[in-house]
């Protein structure tokens, strides 16, 4: 049976697992990113993590074709530049060259959104389709679009960003610098300023017992909390959240006709909480759905993994 190695480059830490051809990890190394050192520091560490990863697996190097490496933040897949990474500070870096100067080995790279959207299609939520775009409810909104079980990224190769099409004109100051985009509605960032400001404006709200009447302690979850116990005030906050998911979904579903879109992040942990009404939403949104039918709104469901499995998988 046939061997990847995905590496999955974050912030805090670099995920690396051997995966098998079924997809299943069959070994894990982690290391510390220790972002504050030069990035040749950090890619030199990656790929001694990598060789230990196969070490463990009982491999060697010439066991896998190939390494994929998930990068976080403006990837220009034409040249494979990191033009930007904000969580590494890294400008302009060139990896595949250092990375080979450390372990002359093919190197594929990709957004990690974009890979957390290559595993789920292809051993995740929506395996059975080929044509697929997964949003992540995170910090901000990321995702990435699947066009036969590959990756689209654009004409100028900087992939994919659902995040910040403008679903809102002139609307709320979104950190790209933009006005109205869909990560400043559909975040978890968003999510929480818009239950700070319900609990403004209801004080009798449940939602200032969740977080024990301290706003810094308002996550994700508070208004869910709340609206399970009846709250009316939470109940609003997340009636106009899914309104504003749903328009963003909308708006993708119709230019791009996946055959299904997939929500991971730590919204989608909400549950039924959130999908059912979402879908219900929409369903009564999408243009002429009696043709086309309705696209399934699916959960996410390999969680922290999808960003080594994907990344496996770039050179298949």
């Amino acid at each position: 049976m046939k061997h990847y190695l995905g590496i999955d480059l974050g912030g805090t830490d670099v995920k690396v697992g051997v995966v098998r051809e079924d997809f299943s990890i069959v070994a894990r190394h982690t290391v510390p990113t220790l972002a504050a050192r030069p990035a040749g520091e950090v890619i030199a560490d990656m790929a001694a993590a990598g060789r230990e990863a196969l070490r463990i697996a009982g491999l060697s190097e010439t066991d896998v074709p190939y390494v994929g490496i998930g990068v976080p933040g403006l990837l220009n897949c034409n040249n494979n530049q990191i033009v930007y990474a904000n969580n590494l500070n890294w400008r302009n870096v060139d990896l595949i060259p250092i990375f080979r100067s450390e372990w002359d080995v093919p190197v594929h790279l990709a957004n990690d959104a974009d890979v957390a959207a290559l595993a789920e299609v292809h051993a995740g939520a929506a395996r059975e389709y080929d044509h697929a775009i997964m949003v992540t409810l995170g910090t901000g909104v990321g995702g990435g679009l699947i066009f036969n079980k590959q990756l689209y990224t654009g004409g100028d190769g900087f992939g994919t960003e659902p995040g910040h099409i403008i679903i809102v004109s002139g609307g709320e100051a979104c950190t790209c610098g933009l006005r109205g985009c869909f990560e400043a509605y559909s975040s978890v960032t968003a999510l929480i300023r818009d239950t700070i400001r319900a609990m403004a404006d209801y004080p009798d709200t449940i939602m200032r017992d969740i977080c024990g009447g301290n706003i810094s302690h308002v996550n994700g979850r508070t208004a869910f909390e709340a609206a399970k116990k009846g709250d009316a005030a939470a109940k609003l906050v997340i009636s106009n959240y899914v309104s504003y998911l749903t328009t963003g979904l909308v708006s993708l579903i119709n230019l791009f006709r996946p055959q299904a879109i997939i929500i991971g992040g730590g919204v989608s942990d909400a549950g039924d909480a959130l999908f059912d009404p979402l879908r219900e939403a929409v369903a009564s949104c999408i243009w002429d759905p009696k043709t086309t039918g309705v696209t399934p709104i699916l959960k996410a469901v390999l969680g922290n993994d999808a960003g080594v499995i994907g990344a496996a998988l770039l050179g298949v």
